[in-house]
């Protein structure tokens, strides 16, 4: 048992996370390269990276969906995750972020901390992923280490804990001074091994300086750092080295290192980093599930009941792949499993080790591994797989609602079933795309988080199945809340048909939430008038209610729904009939309440040149934009505005064409907003 720990103790499971074009991929592609696991450099603009491996991001130039890739350093196993950068597809790291152990935030040293960094920081921060950064382009003109590292603090409110400084700017960038052990890392274009040496005299003074500062910030923040600074007035390399691996764990502080990937300078440091600073599976807290309302942990022991998570399912040419993270115990060929929701029995066929696109068939995974399995038929993203004899439910990743919406169809009838069965493999793929059947139309409408979402999705049935697909125009997720209320509203559920009879009374009172997007449930009920499991009752049909608005059917929204009094019957009171009431009671609340659509809302932040400026920001204005605020950089503004979804569609023609091509933007949802087209209707 020793044994399988001490492997465990060199094992590191990291995602690279990034805003698009910070330089996550080519991050990736260097390590891949530093470690000997590649022999050449994939390039993201030739098409030639591993991780990318798919057309439709070769040919956009974008990740659209999480790989995983293995690689040795240092006498350590690194399973890589590279993640989407763009905010269309943040449910794939969400995913991600769920089985990782580690993160590498990439940071471009000229844009510093941009709308989707903050985002995907604030998703590990929700699962408690320790992270390191990377401030990248250091060799790019305008890059500055100090200017990224202060966007950091400001916007993500860590300690930055610099471990680095440049040795020179721009394209002058050679190098870097490690200031733990005070020692020269650069790099030659001729030669692309590291070299060491001693700081140079030009940097000696401001590298004294900075490791001084680095000293005070851990001497702050870790007690027994703290003891050694007092007692010594400096820390040694070992005492600081140790103290930032605890910072890093706890998240009070991100060790800061710096490089350019493309140039391959810094990526060396950066693995060593990643040994020395990021947890192995050991060190995180044992993984909890429940099973029949019974709370579980499993530690990282291969000797431990079977325990693994499924994040990720990909269909492919020679069969169905189910990515695990394995939390505890050990899986090997043949080894029958359980699926924990559904409680099916499931085959391991085979276990692969994954290296994007590529796989190496190995005989058996252990706890705190990373990989890929064919034969499993009713496993899904989310899914737990468990020894059949030790159950356990895993909390399975968030999944965010779809904000975006197009109707498809085939151009021929003979293909619909075909187009069925294509659409049903993307949602198994994706489970943030959601198939449905408008009540209405009938037509078929597939719903996504963003527009570049649906059209990849779109694209993949086009390429895969070879079909023609003709697209509606997107629409968006509209939601209903109430503005005014109603009091005192009596709904009496009786039905007699003969057999057992049913019989609910309840009054309920509405009114708005200050919580636009929240709902709840109190009552008030006193004397026993309406027992405990029946007020259950009454939420669960509450609950249903809110499925289907009064304005357009749109889900509702925004509202406190108080139960203030009912009755029962002696024989013919039931869950059933008390659920009906609170369904119907509260349709006929909300009706007669005053009510208004929300539409959603986006913070759409677009770069220009200074001479665009003005033509963009009226563009902005006829959207029904709010400009928040503009920054002016290096020859170009970055204007943020909060836009109405349904307003962007269309947008990166418009604004490609008003900037002759040199604008460009993101966007990251902010939730809803009432739509000011949408009078409230009583």
């Amino acid at each position: 048992m020793r044994t399988h720990l001490n492997t465990l103790t060199v094992v590191r499971n990291l995602g690279i996370l990034a805003h698009v074009d910070a330089g996550k991929t080519t991050v990736t592609e260097r390590i891949l390269y530093a470690t000997g696991t590649t022999h050449r450099r994939g390039e993201v603009h030739d098409g030639t990276t591993v991780t990318d491996f798919d057309p439709q991001e070769r040919d956009r130039g974008i990740t659209i969906s999480a790989a995983a890739v293995s690689c040795a350093w240092d006498g350590h196993r690194i399973n890589l995750i590279d993640t989407p950068g763009h905010v269309d597809f943040a449910d794939e790291v969400e995913r991600a972020l769920r089985v990782l152990d580690g993160a590498v935030a990439v940071f471009d040293a000229v844009a510093g901390v941009e709308p989707q960094s903050e985002s995907v920081w604030r998703q590990a921060d929700r699962h408690g992923v320790p992270r390191i950064a990377f401030v990248n382009k250091l060799d790019r003109a305008g890059a500055d280490l100090d200017t990224a590292v202060a966007s950091i603090r400001e916007r993500l409110h860590p300690a930055p804990l610099v471990v680095q400084l440049p040795i020179g700017s721009e394209d002058g960038f050679t190098g870097v001074v490690d200031l733990l052990r005070m020692r020269a890392l650069t790099w030659a274009d001729s030669d692309e091994t590291v070299q060491e040496g001693p700081v140079p005299e030009a940097s000696l003074e401001e590298a004294v300086r900075r490791r001084r500062l680095l000293e005070e910030a851990v001497a702050e923040r870790h007690p027994a750092a703290l003891e050694e600074f007092c007692d010594q007035e400096t820390l040694s390399a070992s005492t600081l080295a140790s103290a930032l691996r605890d910072l890093t764990h706890s998240g009070d502080g991100v060790v800061v290192l710096c490089g350019s990937a493309y140039r391959n300078r810094g990526i060396e440091p950066l693995l060593d980093a990643v040994v020395a600073y990021l947890p192995s599976p050991l060190d995180v807290p044992a993984v909890r599930g429940t099973y029949d309302g019974t709370e579980q942990e499993r530690a990282a022991d291969p000797h431990a009941p079977f325990a693994a998570l499924a994040f990720k399912v990909h269909a492919t040419a020679t069969g169905r792949l189910t990515y695990l993270r394995v939390y505890s115990g050990t899986i090997g060929k043949g080894d029958t499993v359980m699926e924990a929701s559904t409680r099916r029995s499931e085959r391991i066929g085979r276990i692969l080790r994954v290296q994007a696109d590529r796989h190496a068939q190995v005989d058996r995974a252990l706890a705190g591994d990373i990989v890929a399995v064919v034969g499993l038929k009713s496993a899904r993203a989310g899914s737990t797989l468990c020894a059949p004899d030790a159950p356990l439910v895993l909390e399975p990743p968030s999944v965010a609602d779809p904000v975006v919406s197009v109707a498809v169809e085939t151009r021929r009838s003979v293909d619909t079933d075909r187009l069925a069965t294509a659409l049903a493999r993307l949602v198994e793929e994706d489970p943030s795309l959601v198939v449905r059947t408008d009540p209405e139309t009938g037509q078929t409408l597939l719903s996504g988080m963003g527009e570049l979402h649906l059209e990849v999705a779109v694209e993949k049935v086009r390429r895969d199945h070879g079909l023609e697909v003709a697209v509606g125009r997107p629409g968006v997720s509209y939601r209903e809340t109430v503005v005014r209320g109603v009091s005192g509203l009596v709904h009496r559920h009786v039905k007699q048909d003969g057999g057992a009879g049913q019989f609910a009374h309840v009054v309920l009172d509405v009114e708005p939430l200050e919580e636009i997007m929240g709902f709840e449930f109190r009552s008030t009920v006193v004397g026993g008038r309406v027992p405990q499991e029946y007020v259950r009752a009454v939420e669960a049909g509450c609950r249903d209610a809110l499925a289907e608005g009064p304005l357009g059917g749109h889900p509702v929204t925004g509202l406190r729904v108080t139960l203030t009094d009912g009755a029962t019957h002696v024989k013919d009171s039931s869950d059933t009939a008390f659920r009906t009431a609170g369904r119907f009671g509260l349709r006929e609340a909300l009706r007669a309440s005053t009510m208004t659509l929300l539409e959603p809302v986006v913070e759409v932040t677009v770069t220009v040149p200074e001479d665009a400026v003005g033509t963009v920001l009226g563009d902005l204005a006829a959207r029904r934009g709010r400009v928040s605020g503009s920054v002016t950089r290096t020859a170009t503004t970055v204007v943020t505005a909060t836009v109405p979804l349904a307003e962007l569609f269309g947008y990166a023609t418009r604004l490609r064409s008003r900037t002759q091509g040199r604008g460009t933007f993101t966007t990251r949802p902010t939730g809803y907003a009432p739509a000011p087209t949408a009078t409230p209707t009583r």
